[in-house]
C-alpha cells in the first residue's frame, strides 16, 4: 500500500464568507499542530515575505497564511465597503478555522495576530476560546485612540529635538489626533488618511534605536538599511512563485481599500475595555523599539490581562516586526517554548 505523503505546500482559492480568498498552506507532517497567522495593516499581507525568514516553524507545525477579505490574492474592487468590518472578518475566520480543524482533524490551534492582525486574533480568542492551545500577540494592538495620541506626540518630540523644520511644520499643521469621529471626517485626523501617511512618514523617519542617540549617524544608517531592505523585499515579491506580478499591484491596492474603509472603525478599538480577559495561554512579543503599536501600552495591556498563563517576551533589538527583525529568537521562542509549553500542561 503506498503511503501518503505528509508534508504539504499548497496555495488554495477558497470562499469565506461568500467572496474568494486564498491561504497558503506549509508543513513537514500534516500531524503537527495548526499555527495560523494573522497579517497586519489592515490589507498588508505578507505571505511573500514569512516563509523566507520563518521557514523553521515548517518543521514543527503547520504554518497557514491567509490573505484576509481585500489583501493581497484576496482583493478584488467587487468586494462591498459594507463587508469590511471587524465583525465579517471575525466570521471569515471563524469559517476559516473551522475548514482547517475539519480537513486536518485538529481539536485546536495556535493563533498568531500582528498588528491589526492582533485586534482581530485578540477577539476571535476571547469569542471561541475552546478553539485555542494558545495566543500569540505580535505588535499587539491596545487601544486605538490613545495609541495614536502616543503616536503623533513622539513623531512632534523628535521633530523639535531634531530641529527638523519641515517635520514640524507639516506636523502642526496637521495637529494632534482629536477625540471623536465626526464627519466628513475619517480618521483620527481632519487631515483623513493623507495626513495619517505625514504623521507616518515622519515616525519612519525619527524612529529611534537604544544603540546610538548620534540622530544624523541614525538617519546615515537607516537610509543606507532602507535601500538594501527595499531592493531585498522587491527581489522577495519578484521571485516568490506565490505571486505573479498582477499580485503586487493587489496587494498595494488592497492595502489602500483595507485601511481606507476600515481605519475609522478600528480606531474605536480599546481592548483594555472591550477584552480584559482571556481564557487561554497568552503570550505577548513586544519590540522594544515598537511606535506604531505602543511597546508601552502593549505592556500596560499585559499587565491587565486576566489569562490562565501569560507572558510578555522582549525582543530588545526589534521594532514593530519581531519575527522579520530578529528571526532566530522568534523561531526557537514558538518552537522551543510556547510549543512544548502547550503540550506539556
Amino acid at each position: 500500500m503506498m503511503k501518503v505523503p505528509k508534508n504539504i505546500m499548497s496555495l488554495e482559492k477558497i470562499k469565506l464568507g461568500g467572496i474568494d480568498q486564498w491561504i497558503y498552506i506549509r508543513g513537514k507532517n500534516t500531524d503537527n499542530p495548526i499555527l495560523l497567522y494573522l497579517h497586519g495593516g489592515p490589507g498588508m499581507s505578507w505571505m511573500h515575505i514569512f516563509r523566507h525568514f520563518q521557514a523553521p516553524l515548517e518543521d514543527y507545525f503547520l504554518v497557514v497564511q491567509w490573505e484576509q477579505r481585500g489583501s493581497g490574492k484576496s482583493y478584488s474592487r467587487k468586494i462591498p465597503k459594507e463587508t469590511m468590518t471587524i465583525e465579517q472578518f471575525i466570521s471569515d475566520l471563524h469559517e476559516l478555522i473551522e475548514m482547517l480543524r475539519n480537513r486536518f482533524n485538529k481539536e485546536k490551534i495556535f493563533l498568531m495576530g500582528h498588528s491589526w492582525g492582533s485586534i482581530l486574533g485578540t477577539f476571535m480568542v476571547q469569542r471561541y476560546p475552546e478553539l485555542f492551545y494558545a495566543y500569540i500577540g505580535m505588535g499587539q494592538v491596545t487601544n486605538m485612540m490613545e495609541n495614536e495620541k502616543m503616536l503623533f506626540q513622539f513623531t512632534l518630540d523628535q521633530a523639535v529635538k531634531r530641529n527638523n523644520k519641515k517635520a514640524i511644520k507639516e506636523l502642526k499643521k496637521i495637529g494632534p489626533p482629536f477625540e471623536g469621529l465626526h464627519p466628513p471626517y475619517e480618521n483620527v485626523y481632519k487631515g483623513g488618511y493623507n495626513a495619517k501617511l505625514i504623521v507616518f512618514k515622519w515616525l519612519i523617519n525619527f524612529v529611534e534605536t537604544k544603540y546610538d542617540s548620534n540622530y544624523s549617524k541614525i538617519d546615515e544608517i537607516k537610509k543606507q538599511y532602507s535601500n538594501e531592505i527595499k531592493k531585498y523585499l522587491e527581489f522577495l515579491y519578484l521571485s516568490n512563485p506565490e505571486y505573479k506580478p498582477f499580485d503586487i499591484f493587489k496587494n498595494i491596492s488592497g492595502g489602500k481599500f483595507s485601511t481606507k474603509t476600515m481605519t475609522k472603525e478600528i480606531l474605536t478599538v480599546n481592548l483594555f475595555k472591550q477584552v480584559p480577559e482571556l481564557k487561554v495561554p497568552v503570550y505577548i512579543i513586544i519590540g522594544r523599539n515598537d511606535r506604531i503599536t505602543s511597546a508601552e501600552l502593549a505592556k500596560k495591556y499585559f499587565d491587565a490581562l486576566k489569562a490562565p498563563k501569560k507572558e510578555v517576551i522582549w525582543f530588545e533589538k526589534s521594532y514593530h516586526a519581531p519575527n522579520l527583525e530578529e528571526p532566530e529568537k522568534f523561531n526557537r521562542l514558538l518552537i522551543e517554548r510556547i510549543l512544548l509549553e502547550s503540550f506539556s500542561r
